[in-house]
């Protein structure tokens, strides 16, 4: 499975599954510094360590800040995970990527 049409963004993530202080890595962004100084919404597709992976929405306005909204999936091993929204506390450039550090679980 790959990301489903052209604006939908690859994020590769550092865990089988999202938690507080979880990383993510977003690819193919045109500016990847600009983005991560002034986040927008985006589609995004996630894609775990272990082969699962899920389609995923960044948005960045609401009373939460920053919130990707994943929907429930399987990991690898067979493991259900419930859907979340997530709060991202930040968003840093590291060359052609932009990293997003999970923060906490969303009501958003």
């Amino acid at each position: 499975m790959e990301p489903n049409d052209a604006t939908t963004i690859l994020a590769t993530c550092s865990h089988t599954h999202l938690f507080q202080g979880a990383r993510c890595h977003l690819q193919g962004l045109p500016d990847p510094t600009a983005f991560a100084a002034t986040p927008h919404p985006i589609d995004v597709y996630l894609r775990f360590p272990d082969g699962a992976a899920t389609d995923a929405e960044l948005h960045t306005e609401g009373p939460a800040g920053p919130v990707l909204k994943v929907p429930a999936y399987t990991t690898g091993a067979g493991t259900a995970i419930d859907s979340h929204a997530w709060t991202v506390r930040d968003f840093t450039a590291t060359g052609d990527e932009v990293e997003l550090t999970i923060g906490a679980k969303s009501s958003a």
